[in-house]
Parts: C-alpha cells; sequence; structure tokens
C-alpha cells in the first residue's frame, strides 16, 4: 500500500511537471487567451446578480506604448530589468512594514504577479506562494522579460471587467494603447493596487498624487529588455 502511494505521488508530480512547462512553453509564443482571474470575476458578477462583463483585447508589445512599460515598472517594480523575478529587499521592507502593523504590502515583482494572474488563483496560502515561486523560475527561465511584460500588460486587471492594456486605454481615455501619454499611462499605473477601488480619471486627490509621482519615476526607467 505504501508503495502504491508512493507511485501515485510519482506520477501526481511527474505529470504537474509536464504540464507545467508545457504550458509555460506555450505562452512564450501563443497570447494568453483568458486568465483563471477572469474566470473568478465572471462568477463573481453572476452570483452578485450582474451581466457578466470582460473586456480583453490581445495586442503585442509593440503596439503598447512605452509610456505604459515604464509606469508600471516605475509604480510596480523598479529593478524589473535587472531582477531574476524576485526583490528580495523589497519582500524584506513588506515584511518588517506589515509586522509593524502598517498597512499592508506586497513585495511582488511583476514577473510574480504575471505568474499569479496567468497560472494559478487569487488568495493567500503557502501552497499558493510556493507555486507562484516555482512558475515564477520558470517564466524568467523560459521567457524573454519583454515577453513577461507583454503577458503581464495583456492580462492585468485594469478595471471592473477590464483587463489588459488595450481595453484599459479604451475604457479610460478612449483610444489605443499605443497612444497613451506619460499622464495617461501613469493614471493607469497608479490604479493596480485596486483597480476597483481607484480610477485612472476624475482621480481622487490620493490616486493624483500617486499618479504625479509615477511620473516623476518614470524618467529614470530604462527599457533594458
Amino acid at each position: 500500500m505504501f508503495r502504491k502511494i508512493l507511485r501515485f505521488f510519482y506520477k501526481v508530480m511527474l505529470w504537474f511537471l509536464v504540464l507545467s512547462v508545457f504550458s509555460v512553453l506555450l505562452f512564450r509564443f501563443v497570447p494568453v487567451p483568458f486568465t483563471p482571474l477572469m474566470i473568478t470575476r465572471a462568477i463573481e458578477q453572476k452570483a452578485a446578480g450582474k451581466e457578466m462583463y470582460c473586456s480583453h483585447d490581445w495586442v503585442p508589445i509593440e503596439k503598447i506604448s512605452q509610456n505604459l512599460q515604464k509606469a508600471v515598472i516605475a509604480s510596480e517594480d523598479a529593478t524589473f530589468c535587472s531582477h531574476h523575478g524576485f526583490d528580495f529587499s523589497a519582500m524584506a521592507k513588506a515584511y518588517k512594514n506589515n509586522s509593524r502593523g502598517k498597512r499592508i504590502k506586497g513585495g511582488s515583482t511583476i514577473s510574480q504577479q504575471t505568474t499569479k494572474n496567468v497560472f494559478l488563483w487569487q488568495g493567500r496560502s503557502y501552497l499558493r506562494k510556493g507555486l507562484e515561486a516555482y512558475f515564477t523560475v520558470l517564466i524568467e527561465l523560459l521567457w524573454s522579460k519583454e515577453r513577461i511584460m507583454e503577458v503581464y500588460l495583456n492580462s492585468i486587471e485594469m478595471g471592473d471587467g477590464v483587463y489588459g492594456a488595450q481595453a484599459a486605454a479604451e475604457h479610460w481615455y478612449q483610444k489605443s494603447a499605443g497612444n497613451l501619454t506619460r499622464y495617461e499611462a501613469a493614471g493607469i499605473a497608479a490604479i493596480l493596487p485596486n483597480p476597483f477601488k481607484f480610477r485612472a480619471t476624475r482621480s481622487s486627490g490620493y490616486t493624483e498624487r500617486r499618479k504625479n509621482r509615477i511620473v516623476r519615476h518614470m524618467r529614470y526607467v530604462k527599457l533594458d529588455y
């Protein structure tokens, strides 16, 4: 019996490794059609009696303004182009702040956020964090930084039922993602911590200050993919 159980877990782990590597290799070349979060949000909308709405239009990174690429780096992950998936100094700072009872802050990089959006479910658990670390290592090994940014900007939630740069640019500014100005790009980046609470246009004072701070930091961002 013990040997059967070991054999079963061995097969499960083997299949998991094969399927996980295959899926990461697949999405290195193929656009991500939908994410687990999109499905979750649709279920939540249905449960709340709302009309299910999902705006998502994949565009290649060449059609996404460099302003938006710089804005999300300035806002979310300043060392994106140089780290290997994890920013340990940011994680240590987040842990210190959270242990002091301050506002909960994450130390997740763009690579980790991409992993969570594309391959995993939302929530906080040791299992999910372990899988997040595993998939982050995989995409850093098998994708280029440019591909990680491309998938991130096409998958991230940027409003209620709004996913990806193109849908966000049309929703907030009625233009294509390739034509976003620095301030417009900063407006989208500024709402990423909570796209349900914050607005990219007609923003609160807090969001406006955050936009201005992002614009200032964008000057120092170089896209060294």
